[in-house]
């Protein structure tokens, strides 16, 4: 969403998206008319994790399913110049010194012809023909597990509305495909857009979901025998858990799910995409306009790949973490549907094995905030490439859970920290200061110098470059006075701020040729 408010459109998603505040009340039941087995504030919507999230950043998390966000960025791709070709499939490509030529064919008339471009992009899916042809490394396995979906429409407000979320973990055991005994349903549109998920046995035969029997699967999992359900489709998909470890190959990038294949599991999958595409476009655009050393785009996988590391093992692990709550339950192991639903009734038991299910169904449910809760994994991406210019400053240990907090800093390579800044007439994020198609100095009263040398050493480098002085009678002041405690650099210091918001090097003092030292650190984030 903070991408999305830089490029202008977050207010465009915001409308069609489900709010922040409905998101919250992850519920684990026997069925959606069934008893509950409790439920976990998600997405940071629990009071104690609200302020994190508000400290965090100027833009909310919110819920949008790809098909109705894809519009939006296809509406405003192509009102800023974009030219989409639907129905193309592509075939192949090669490769040369100055680009690379695409081999497509048009699938209504059958008709093959050639793209030719500078650079080429592959972000066609999990199973990117692109990312195959250029040989990309891969670590992990494909289709490690089975899923099907079963999207469909039904009024469930009366059993949904007073718990709004946009997900409900159903446990019944061996009534799913495959006797998996877990689905999830997952709310598109409050309250009347459906979409069930349901595991089935990978290594048997696919299941054959008719109107008919999709049905039953839903009325089933919902605890709803005459609900009036219409079917609107089904789909199988496989669960992966395999990354790229190198994400280019000379001219030709990877991005999105074609370098990062994992389960939905901590919502990661879209946001890291759009992050890949934040990173690399910055990039190709200083090096098309001359600004840019080639080099400059090695930083893409130096950058990019441990992301994609660490959410595909993340996603995953959280996956596995529900082997804890099947145990709690004692319905890890299988047998018949009526011995695995009376263990789970044991946890109503007024006995010492009733506490015992009680007390680790708690501790079970509390693993699962690594799951919805990982604020330090949506947030904490840290670059560590030739894109940033080191200070010799370590990163800060973490004050607590690196995976469930994120910590700000600006140590180079971080995210560029958010604080609300302004004047007595508007207030702007930190981030708003910085947008994409510059580079941005933030510094103090007493760095006034740094201006100067950003009109200078930008003219010279022909790269854009805007200093931004925040203090009392500037075009913005320390509102809150947050912005003096996280910047971590004297006002007269400096921090330089990429066009992806992340620190590309900072100077903690004003040193005595701040012209000499903003050109040296730009020439090497360039790659010049």
């Amino acid at each position: 969403m903070e991408i999305f408010r830089d490029v202008g459109i977050e207010e465009q998603v915001i409308a069609e998206a489900t709010p922040h505040e409905l998101m919250g009340d992850t519920v684990f039941c026997t069925a959606i008319a069934g008893e509950e087995l409790g439920r976990i504030r998600t997405w940071g919507t629990h009071p104690a994790r609200h302020a994190d999230y508000e400290l965090a950043s100027a833009s909310w998390n919110c819920d949008i399913p790809q098909n109705y966000l894809e519009p939006i960025l296809v509406e405003n791709a192509t009102k800023r110049g974009t030219q989409t070709r639907f129905a193309t499939e592509y075939l192949s490509l090669r490769q040369d010194a100055d680009g690379v030529t695409a081999r497509v064919r048009d699938r209504f008339t059958g008709q093959e012809y050639d793209i030719r471009a500078q650079y080429l992009i592959g972000a066609d899916g999990a199973r990117s023909r692109v990312a195959a042809d250029v040989e990309l490394p891969m670590r992990g396995e494909l289709d490690i597990a089975g899923s099907l979906n079963i999207t469909f429409t039904a009024d469930l407000a009366e059993h949904v509305a007073h718990r709004p979320s946009v997900l409900y973990w159903v446990v019944q055991p061996g009534t799913n495909v495959g006797g998996i005994g877990t689905g999830a349903v997952r709310m598109v549109r409050p309250w009347n857009q459906w979409m069930i998920v349901s595991g089935y046995d990978v290594r048997g035969e696919p299941p054959v979901l008719d109107d008919a029997g999709a049905t039953a699967i839903v009325r089933k999992l919902l605890g709803l025998p005459e609900l009036d359900v219409e079917i609107t489709g089904t789909s199988l998909w496989g669960n992966n858990e395999q990354y790229a470890t190198r994400l280019q190959s000379g001219r030709v990038f990877c991005a999105g799910d074609s370098v990062h294949k994992h389960p939905p599991s901590n919502g990661l999958g879209s946001n890291t995409s759009v992050q890949d595409s934040y990173n690399l476009a910055w990039k190709l655009a200083a090096v098309l306009r001359g600004q840019a050393g080639e080099r400059l785009l090695d930083s893409y996988t130096a950058e990019r790949a441990p992301v994609a590391e660490q959410i595909v093992l993340r996603a995953n692990k959280s996956g596995r973490e529900f082997a804890q709550f099947f145990e709690a339950l004692d319905i890890a192991e299988p047998g018949p549907e009526e011995q695995l639903l009376a263990n789970m009734e044991q946890r109503k038991d007024a006995t010492p094995d009733g506490a015992a299910k009680r007390e680790a169904l708690r501790r079970a449910m509390e693993v699962k905030d690594y799951e919805f809760n990982a604020h330090g994994v949506e947030m904490g991406q840290f670059y560590e490439s030739g894109a940033v210019v080191p200070d010799g400053s370590p990163r800060p240990e973490p004050d607590r859970d690196p995976e469930l907090y994120y910590q700000p800093s600006t140590v180079p390579g971080s995210r560029l920290p958010h604080a609300w800044v302004g004047d007595r007439s508007r207030r702007y994020s930190t981030h708003d200061l910085a947008p994409a198609g510059r580079f941005t100095l933030l510094t103090g009263i007493t760095g006034q110098a740094w201006k100067d040398a950003a009109d200078k050493v930008g003219h010279e480098l022909g790269v854009p470059v805007e200093a931004v002085v925040i203090g009392p009678g500037r075009e913005v002041t320390d509102l809150y006075f947050d912005w003096a405690r996280l910047r971590e650099v004297a006002e007269d210091g400096v921090l330089l701020v990429r066009p992806d918001k992340h620190i590309g090097w900072r100077a903690h003092r004003l040193p005595a040729d701040p012209e000499a030292a903003l050109r040296d650190a730009l020439r090497a984030i360039l790659a010049r």
